[in-house]
């Protein structure tokens, strides 16, 4: 039956970035198709751990700081120590730093590409090296709208999320030969902490509001069903693809 391959029962999943926020709502829809989640963030993991415990499902909270490359592979260790597998990487970990483009800084460089760039690379390749051996897995990456339009004073999370679509390709490419699949999610305007200025700007909010057809910002709940899709049997034929939870953004 088509539905049971939408079923995660048996495996694990680590949500970076899954405190709050979009990576909460993807690491709570996983569980709720079935799988045990290692959850990661700087911050406090205890919510969201509360959320998929209370499903039934098993949960290991690893607090770590993405910018960091070493906390690679104490994140991939801490999981198989657990589980003893890794099925499945959600990388959502983001931050952003805005600024005019003539103003922008060497460190609100840096600070962004380490996470929403650099991480996604090298957490990839340490978790595919792992589930190559194991027979294949799912990858999932956080894109933007961004990853599609340039923006405005946001250069790096523009060039970072313009880059997690270029290597989701090139992931797709070379991991497909080990029953890899990668692509990603491109969230719309999503109300949360990271959009806060956004929604409290009444002539940006006005104007991103007009140039959507579903006449709302959407919420971390919007991303279960593309997230439990492409983590599930049911996606086992897309590749390298950026699916966009836009509420029509990029029709219009």
């Amino acid at each position: 039956m088509i539905l049971d391959k939408f079923r995660l029962d048996g495996k694990v999943a680590i949500v970076t970035g899954s405190s709050k926020g979009l990576g909460q709502g993807m690491a709570v829809g996983l569980a709720e198709a079935g799988a045990d989640l290692a959850l990661v963030a700087r911050g406090d993991l205890s919510q969201t751990a509360k959320l998929i415990e209370k499903l039934g499902r098993k949960c290991l909270s690893i607090n770590a700081d993405l910018a960091d490359r070493k906390s690679v592979g104490r994140i991939v260790k801490a999981a198989l120590d657990t589980y003893g597998r890794i099925d499945i990487l959600v990388n959502n970990a983001g931050t952003i730093r805005r600024a005019e483009f003539l103003d922008f800084t060497e460190d609100d460089w840096d600070a962004v590409i380490k996470v929403n760039l650099d991480s996604v690379f090298f957490l990839s390749q340490a978790v595919a090296k792992v589930m190559a051996k194991k027979g294949g897995g799912k990858i999932i990456n956080t894109a933007s709208m961004l990853s599609f339009q340039g923006g405005i004073r946001i250069p790096s999370y523009t060039a970072a999320k313009s880059g997690v679509m270029g290597l989701t390709r090139i992931m797709a490419n070379e991991l497909a030969k080990f029953n890899i699949n990668v692509n990603a999610i491109a969230p719309g305007y999503m109300a949360t902490e990271l959009t806060s200025a956004l929604q409290n700007d009444p002539v940006r909010n006005k104007a991103i509001l007009e140039r959507i057809p579903a006449g709302h910002w959407g919420s971390p709940d919007d991303l279960k069903g593309a997230v439990v899709f492409l983590a599930s049997d049911a996606s086992s034929y897309i590749q390298g693809y950026t699916i966009a939870v836009d509420g029509g953004w990029l029709a219009r």
